[in-house]
């Protein structure tokens, strides 16, 4: 997955003699009516002098919000476009939506610990807040995989820090995103025999569990 899936826009740059034409060839384009759409005119058509310095009309259409940009539509889509058949369910927790999404294929949507769920989430989100004036957070998952990841950590921040607190010596886990970092910090925030920090940069920053100097 990449950023180029940020790239499925909901409106048209189109230019023409005249600014009604160019509003046709924009609605023609998006498959729409003039009522379903926004236009702004970005340059009013000029004639010039003896045809030298004569300049197009230019407009921007945008597709008002309906159930072709809701989230649940546009990451149908996402999974149609990376070949994947699936079901998008959706639910509201504590005001925030959260879209899982069903099919045969979890494993490739899941990816190595998470990264192609993450990616997935990230170029919704992308789209969904491209034009968007308040931003909102959309989150998503697959058979429970975010549960379970977290799980995983909790239950790995306390072994490890078990073993640092019998041997004394400091452990390094392996790199992780932000949001996993996250986990671990918070299932050893309470624990005073322990201390937690992350350590160096981008995809290599990981977290170091160390031993409190008074215990």
């Amino acid at each position: 997955m990449n950023k180029e899936g940020c790239q499925l826009q909901n409106y048209i740059e189109t230019e023409a003699e005249t600014v009604e034409e160019a509003i046709d060839t924009a609605l023609t384009q998006l498959e729409a009516t003039r009522e379903q759409v926004n236009i702004i005119i970005i340059n009013e058509p000029t004639k010039g002098i003896l045809s030298f310095g004569a300049k197009p009309a230019k407009i921007r259409a945008t597709l008002k919000e309906d159930i072709s940009t809701a989230p649940e539509t546009v990451l149908k889509e996402i999974l149609t476009r990376i070949g994947i058949e699936g079901e998008v369910e959706s639910n509201y927790i504590e005001g925030s939506l959260h879209l899982n999404m069903v099919s045969d294929s979890p494993a490739l949507l899941i990816g190595k610990h998470g990264q192609t769920l993450d990616a997935i989430e990230r170029i919704l989100n992308c789209i969904i807040n491209k034009n968007a004036l308040a931003k909102k957070k959309i989150f998503v998952d697959t058979e429970g995989y975010r549960k379970r990841r977290e799980q995983t950590l909790v239950d790995m921040a306390h072994q490890v820090a078990a073993k640092v607190k019998r041997t004394r010596q400091d452990v390094v886990l392996a790199p992780m995103n932000a949001k996993d970092r996250r986990v671990i910090h918070l299932a050893l925030k309470s624990d005073d025999t322990v201390s937690t920090f992350s350590q160096g940069e981008g995809d290599m920053r990981r977290v170091v569990i160390s031993i409190q100097d008074n215990y």
